[in-house]
C-alpha cells in the first residue's frame, strides 16, 4: 500500500509515477511537480535528471539516506 515518491513497491514499472490524483505520469518532473505542497515552489521545467554528477559530493550522503528503502521496513 505504498504510493507517491517512494513508488508503489509492487514490481510494476508501468505504475511507478503514480500522483495523489491517481493518474500516471510518464516523466520525472511532471510526476514531482503534482507533489508540489505550495504554489510557492517553482514548477520544475525539463532538465537532464543527473543529481550524481551535479553533486558529486552529495552522493554518499543521498546512498545513506535511501538505505532506509532496502532495509526491512520496506522487505
Amino acid at each position: 500500500q505504498v504510493r507517491g515518491l517512494c513508488g508503489t513497491y509492487n514490481w510494476n514499472q508501468q505504475d511507478e509515477f503514480t500522483t495523489p490524483a491517481g493518474d500516471v505520469e510518464t516523466s520525472v518532473t511532471a510526476f514531482a511537480n503534482k507533489y508540489r505542497l505550495s504554489g510557492d515552489c517553482p514548477a520544475l521545467g525539463p532538465f537532464p535528471l543527473d543529481p550524481c554528477g551535479a553533486f558529486a559530493g552529495r552522493r554518499e550522503l543521498a546512498e545513506a539516506a535511501c538505505a532506509v528503502l532496502h532495509g526491512p521496513a520496506f522487505q
